[in-house]
């Protein structure tokens, strides 16, 4: 069944062809009456249509519900400029009574009654009416957040792009212009004549410097004259305000400069492949309907898992996140994880109440239909702990997704006692069933070492936390459920699947939607990444993007060292991390690089396996350290050994002329008594030879009158050979 939501974008496909977008700002209590937008016309024109109109079109292809939100930015508050977010907070100062729950519906419904309001809050805020009419338009046209105020600073200048030139000098006046002149432009013949000294002087294999070659371009391109002086020929230049400055040939080398080409033009293509590739009160008191407020908590599982790289590490117990809608009970998002109860594991549940869960239950290979468990929506308010709620990340989600934050004071559990009742339920249901649950006895003396039946993994328990949450969401009849006047007469029972519908299709004016990716890139906790020659480096892992390879990131990083990006990486699985752009509206999708090793993993669970092979490490390293020393004991008792011998053989009439002179002659003769002993002898042989020890014979002639029973094997050979040259000359 199509359902539409405020704040979704329905484009309108007309006959003429001229389609028109239109945003949803308010729907009335009983789905009847939708308010929207064009979100392109410069007008203020609110549309009134019936809600039934609307999904009639959809039904019949006359509309389509547009996926991508050409206005909503992703993007952090201590990414906005000061002054953008001083004009933002001050309109938005302006026009928040007027967009306020109370308010909200008469501004949009009633064109009297908004007239008459706006007057009033010009006259208190000291403006005029039609800066509020901006205000307003830019609201409502935008995304209905806090963010959708900012200024447009990005489309003003005409940053990277090329200016277009007159006669008159671009660029920052010059403080002696009137002496040295206004300078020149760099136009296309300009370019053209830095390009050629650039591969003339520069990509060249002399590597001169960029001074050089500029120098040399001046010398070639911008003389008019020549002169000869102490016979040497000489350059004049022409005037200097004629001549490019060396600021200007520097830019546009830095602009237009391929690295690839010049380190392989300057260094040669081995030493490119070598050295500079890339490497690459009451809990529901004032609960209108679904989306009202979501309630969320964290629990650590009272269950030790184990990990998916080595099931004999015992990993500790999980954190468990719930996200329930307050309205219905309906357990709209959730996390598993080891992070301990945090932002990141706040980020995680929240995300997961906004995305199609059919997707999410196929990660973890359970089928479901979309009707079991139908939510994917933003609420207008989320309840939570003071710790996660207020990390630094939340005015994020407040500016951006506009969501009212409330946190229960300290030691006030029961303002949560829907979701604190919940984790109970599911510790019944999973205790009895689960190896390596606590009991009440765990370290108690004499009391079960529990740590020790770990046999689930962190997959395997969130398929479990799945079931748990679908049984409740389809089946859990709530006695306690206080059922309104309307619920009865509608006999409507206390599940939180019916609960959830009827208010879907009653009371579903709380509930919005954002892009997917919107929601999660604002969600996801953020770092810091080193662009190195290896990839773009988080912790130990390696990435790399399409962008990051044709603009050749990776060389430039192994030449000019390493810089920083700005990424929002998913902990749940580490096989993408996303790099923001600029701009706050897109983003550069990176894969990883090394899949065998961390593919398909957890950043928990990268974290153990990094944890303990560091740990490892420092185990070993006494015994490296032994194995070192004994390793020098060895090498020593060789060292000494050969000394000692050598000493004791050592003949004191020898010099060393005559020691070092018959280097080659030894070495031949100690190579044929090794080749003795290394020779290949194949098959069996019973008769051993007895090898006789080498025969070091000096070809020194006063040594062989001394050893004169000793054979001249040299000596011999050196005879017959002058006998066949006598033979020959004869």
């Amino acid at each position: 069944m199509i359902r539409v939501f405020v704040n979704e974008l329905i484009e309108w496909i007309n006959e003429d062809g001229s389609n028109n977008i239109e945003r949803i700002l308010w729907i009335d209590e009983g789905s009847i009456i939708a308010y929207s937008i064009d979100i392109f016309d410069n007008n203020i024109t609110l549309i009134p249509r019936r809600v039934s109109e609307i999904i009639k079109a959809l039904e019949d292809n006359r509309a389509i519900k547009c996926i991508e939100d050409p206005f909503i930015k992703f993007i952090s508050e201590n990414e906005i400029d000061e002054k953008a977010k001083l004009l933002r907070d001050n309109a938005w100062k302006t026009i928040i009574e007027l967009v306020s729950p109370e308010n909200e519906a008469k501004v949009i419904r009633d064109r009297l009654t908004r007239g008459e309001l706006i007057r009033k809050t010009a006259q208190e805020n000291n403006v005029s009416e039609k800066v509020i009419y901006k205000y307003l338009k830019k609201y409502w046209k935008r995304g209905k957040n806090k963010n959708a105020l900012l200024p447009d600073f990005d489309k003003c200048g005409g940053r990277g792009k090329d200016k277009t030139l007159g006669e008159k000098k671009v660029g920052r006046p010059r403080k002696n212009k009137d002496i040295i002149g206004s300078g020149t432009n760099v136009d296309e013949q300009t370019k053209k004549i830095f390009r050629i000294a650039i591969n003339k002087y520069y990509n060249t294999q002399k590597e001169n410097p960029l001074t050089t070659a500029y120098h040399l371009m001046i010398k070639e391109f911008y003389t008019e004259d020549y002169y000869i002086e102490n016979g040497v020929r000489k350059s004049t230049i022409i005037p200097l305000e004629e001549i490019p400055t060396f600021t200007q040939f520097k830019y546009w080398h830095d602009k237009e400069n391929n690295i690839r080409k010049t380190i392989q033009s300057r260094k040669g293509l081995k030493e490119y492949e070598l050295n500079h590739r890339s490497v690459t009160g009451k809990s529901d008191a004032n609960i209108i309907g679904p989306g009202s407020k979501y309630q969320i908590d964290a629990t650590v599982g009272d269950i030790y898992l184990v990990s998916r790289y080595n099931r004999n590490w015992i990993i500790g117990r999980p954190v468990i996140y719930f996200v329930i809608d307050v309205f219905s009970r309906m357990i709209v998002g959730l996390y598993v994880g080891l992070e301990g109860p945090s932002w990141i594991g706040a980020m995680m549940a929240l995300s997961n109440a906004t995305i199609d869960k059919t997707i999410f239950c196929k990660e973890y290979d359970i089928d479901i239909a979309e009707e079991d468990w139908p939510c994917y929506h933003l609420p207008e308010a989320i309840l939570g702990d003071r710790g996660e709620m207020e990390s630094k990340y939340i005015d994020t989600l407040i500016n951006t997704l506009h969501v009212r934050i409330e946190n229960a004071s300290s030691y006030r559990a029961d303002w949560k006692g829907i979701v604190e009742r919940y984790f109970k339920t599911i510790n019944t249901k999973v205790k009895p069933l689960a190896p390596g649950y606590i009991d009440v006895d765990f370290r108690k003396r004499g009391g079960k070492d529990y740590r020790l039946d770990a046999k689930l993994d962190i997959y395997q328990f969130t398929q479990i936390i799945i079931l748990c949450a679908r049984e409740h969401n389809k089946s859990n009849w709530m006695k306690n459920y206080a059922r309104n006047e309307m619920l009865i007469e509608d006999d409507v029972n206390p599940i939180p699947l019916e609960l959830w519908n009827w208010g879907i299709s009653n009371r579903s004016g709380r509930l919005r939607t954002f892009p997917e990716d919107i929601v999660k890139l604002n969600l996801m906790p953020r770092s810091n990444g080193t662009v190195t020659e290896k990839g773009i480096r988080l912790k130990s892992m390696y990435y790399s993007c399409e962008k990051a390879v044709q603009e050749m990131w990776f060389e430039k990083a192994r030449s000019k060292g390493y810089w920083k990006v700005d990424i929002s990486y998913d902990p749940r699985n580490m096989d993408y991390i996303y790099i923001r752009t600029p701009d706050g509206r897109g983003y550069e999708k990176c894969r990883l690089l090394d899949q065998n090793r961390y593919g398909d993993k957890s950043f928990d669970e990268i974290e153990y396996l990094l944890a303990y092979e560091k740990l490892e490490k420092e185990k070993r390293n006494i015994e490296v350290l032994q194995s070192n020393i004994d390793l020098i004991a060895e090498i020593e008792g060789i060292v000494e050994t050969g000394e000692k011998m050598t000493f004791e053989q050592k003949n004191p009439e020898l010099t060393k002329t005559s020691r070092v002179k018959n280097i080659n002659n030894n070495r031949k003769a100690e190579k044929i008594e090794i080749r003795k002993n290394e020779f290949f002898n194949l098959g069996n042989d019973d008769e051993k030879k007895e090898t006789q020890p080498a025969v070091i014979t000096s070809i020194n002639k006063e040594e062989n009158e001394e050893n004169l029973d000793i054979p001249d094997n040299i000596e011999f050979l050196r005879k017959k050979q002058r006998e066949r040259l006598n033979g020959k000359k004869k």
